[in-house]
């Protein structure tokens, strides 16, 4: 096995871990989102994916925000089988609806970071995919920020940024990605499903 090879067959493995943390709202998927931009920073350089690369960045400093909104969410919630009389409560986000305003708000972000990202590229890289690229970068972000604000309908922009980055990642001939983003598009439906439910239920 050539370290190419372990090194994205690693990241598949993180990337899993990651799904099964986000799909059942745990915050410990934000440790998941800091260590799998380390290792696809290093895989995305060098197969010409520079958005990809950059928007990794990103990521790394997404999720120690990510990980704050969750845990210090503006929701206090009491644990089972205690009082409001201790300390055992903490406050935590709430998963809820994307409002109308946040949708029109991303939407239009969504399409002025992929043009950026589009010009960019082209201008200053060499990148065979620009296009695909920027899209798939510009919602990534958008679809980020939602996830940081537990907004159920993030995994509607993971759906549609699923399916492109699995067929991108098939044209740059990265197997494992392919494979695991294919995942990512199965799970994107089930775990809307499942927020919706844990969103019914309290979460």
């Amino acid at each position: 096995m050539t370290f190419d090879t372990f090194r994205e067959l690693l990241g598949f493995c993180i990337g899993l871990l990651y799904l099964w943390w986000e799909y059942h709202a745990n915050p410990k998927v934000w440790i998941a989102s800091v260590v799998m931009p380390m290792i696809s920073l290093w895989i995305y350089f060098s197969k010409g994916l520079y958005a990809d690369f950059a928007i990794n960045i990103y990521y790394l400093v997404i999720a120690f925000y990510g990980f704050i909104s969750w845990t210090k969410g503006s929701k206090k919630v009491i644990k089972e089988g205690t009082d409001n009389t201790d300390n055992s409560s903490e406050r935590v986000r709430k998963i809820t609806h994307t409002p109308v305003k946040v949708w029109i708000g991303a939407s239009l972000a969504a399409l002025l970071m992929w043009y950026a990202i589009w010009w960019m590229l082209v201008t200053f890289t060499d990148s065979n995919v620009p296009v695909a690229d920027a899209f798939t970068t510009a919602l990534s972000i958008v679809g980020l920020w939602m996830m940081a604000q537990k907004y159920a309908e993030q995994w509607l922009v993971w759906l549609v940024v699923d399916i492109v980055c699995s067929a991108l990642y098939f044209y740059k001939e990265l197997p494992f990605y392919c494979v695991l983003y294919a995942i990512y598009a199965v799970i994107a439906v089930l775990g809307y499903r499942k927020w919706l439910q844990l969103m019914k239920y309290g979460n």
